[in-house]
């Protein structure tokens, strides 16, 4: 039997192998903070230059630091929880690119909060949690955080980019291929039995 597949209880027929509810809520937490956040992100700098804007630069700072932490969790998860591979009637290309895409997530979301924690800390406002300051460890200099903004802004498209990747795949083997990939990061309670 390949390691991609489960056998299922008394019916002992073979189902395909399932995330664990662990990495399942892990990866849709992420997921919906992320999206939730790119877009603090884009309203934040639409109304940079209007009253009351600085709340939101502290909300995205403060999601920053969340989303950062939730990901070391499932880093961590992932480095102890080996992922199957895909079935073998995915074509190898195919197969090739998942994988290019989630090392390219995981770099992204790796490398884009330390280079807004950075800028964060370069600036006049430094890194509040939630209101609260977080120490300092650089003077604040408005070139050098603007320059790690950038860098910060251009790595959130990348990200926008590889994350529409991966969502067409998995729509892919959801609405075209039907052939349970996509079941096996859903909910087992919002999953329903694919017909043969």
């Amino acid at each position: 039997m390949s390691s991609s597949f489960v056998t299922s209880g008394s019916w002992g027929k073979p189902m395909p192998w399932r995330y664990g509810a662990t990495a399942i809520a892990l990866h849709w937490l992420v997921a919906l903070l992320l999206i939730g956040q790119t877009s603090l992100g884009w309203y934040m700098m639409a109304v940079e230059h209007e009253p009351g804007a600085d709340q939101y630069v502290v909300l995205h700072k403060s999601f920053g630091l969340m989303i950062a932490t939730l990901f070391v969790v499932r880093l961590l998860w992932r480095l102890t929880h080996p992922r199957q591979p895909l079935p073998a009637t995915v074509p190898r290309w195919e197969s090739r690119l998942a994988d290019v895409a989630q090392v390219l997530l995981y770099a992204l979301m790796v490398v884009i909060p330390i280079v807004g924690y950075i800028g964060a800390s370069y600036s006049k406002s430094g890194v509040p949690f939630f209101g609260v300051p977080t120490p300092r460890w650089r003077t604040p200099d408005h070139d050098t955080a603007e320059l790690f903004f950038g860098i910060h802004g251009a790595l959130a498209w990348a990200l926008v980019a590889v994350v529409a990747l991966h969502a067409a795949g998995a729509l892919k083997h959801l609405l075209v291929d039907r052939d349970g990939v996509f079941r096996r990061m859903w909910p087992a309670a919002l999953a329903r039995r694919e017909t043969p």
